[in-house]
């Protein structure tokens, strides 16, 4: 099979916007997958004596931890990674003050609401009583999947230039897509129709061993269960708004420029390992 030639990234603005039994696959995926992360690293927190290092993305690490490396704290809750490279590296795709603000700000957010759930329940079951449950359980869902999700978001970009697809990554886009154009026309397409806040996910289905771009609401809404992300792409507004107000389509076509496919060629390996024969 013939592998696809990768666009130029200025090429983005010439592809086509394109636009699922949900009984069985949807609704609250996001909030499983995120609990299968957050639960491996807090199985490595019982051993752990200082804050865990930034997710490393290094070849060679283990496919839980390029796929699910959360970060601890000594105490087991989760901590914020520093970004893997300076707050300037994207521009001019995504701008300093915007990478402030969403890494050191909203990100911070998600992860003090995480932490901050979690003691609320653990208070609750010594109590034996569960007033608000489902506002506590909602508080685990949403700020557990923004937490790994921008996990994923930061670790998925680059500045511009520094990184090609794999001849094996351009393989997948061949297969589960026809050529990489298609892949990048439906990936911008559901990212742009998002409603209100969410993110674009590309995902490897373990159960159907290929790759599926799905939307997610909020962040946990409208996912599958068991779906891997190995790109995540954010449309809040608080990711893009200062620099590019309401106009989500000119952010995701400056976004297309700084894709770290290292890192997604790392994780779709990763993915690949888990549950073999």
């Amino acid at each position: 099979m013939n592998t696809p030639e990768l666009p130029s990234p200025d090429s983005a603005s010439s592809l086509p916007v394109a636009s699922p039994d949900r009984r069985r696959f949807v609704a609250t995926g996001g909030a499983a997958l995120a609990g299968l992360a957050l639960g491996a690293a807090f199985a490595r927190a019982q051993n752990t004596t200082a804050p865990a290092a930034t997710p490393s993305a290094t070849p060679g690490a283990a496919p839980m931890d390029v796929l699910f490396g959360c970060p601890l704290n000594t105490d087991g809750t989760y901590a914020l990674p520093p970004l893997p490279y300076a707050y300037n590296a994207l521009e001019p795709s995504i701008d300093e003050q915007t990478m402030h603000l969403h890494h050191d700000i909203h990100f911070a957010g998600y992860m003090k609401g995480l932490n901050a759930a979690l003691a609320k329940l653990a208070d609750l079951r010594t109590g034996g009583e569960y007033p608000q449950i489902g506002y506590w359980e909602n508080q685990l869902a949403f700020n557990g999947s923004g937490y790994f999700l921008h996990n994923v978001f930061f670790q998925n970009m680059a500045p511009a230039g520094s990184t090609t697809a794999s001849t094996d990554l351009q393989f997948s886009f061949s297969k589960n897509f026809g050529v990489f154009a298609n892949f990048q026309s439906q990936f911008t397409a559901a990212a742009t129709a998002v409603e209100g806040s969410g993110w674009a996910i590309l995902g490897w289905q373990p159960f159907g061993q290929k790759l599926v771009i799905l939307q997610a609401e909020k962040h946990q809404n409208l996912t599958q269960w068991g779906v891997i992300p190995v790109l995540a792409l954010d449309v809040w507004e608080h990711a893009y708004y200062l620099k590019y107000q309401n106009k989500r389509a000119d952010y995701i076509k400056a976004w297309w420029n700084v894709v770290n496919w290292d890192n997604v060629t790392q994780r779709l390996a990763a993915a690949r390992t888990l549950g073999a024969a």
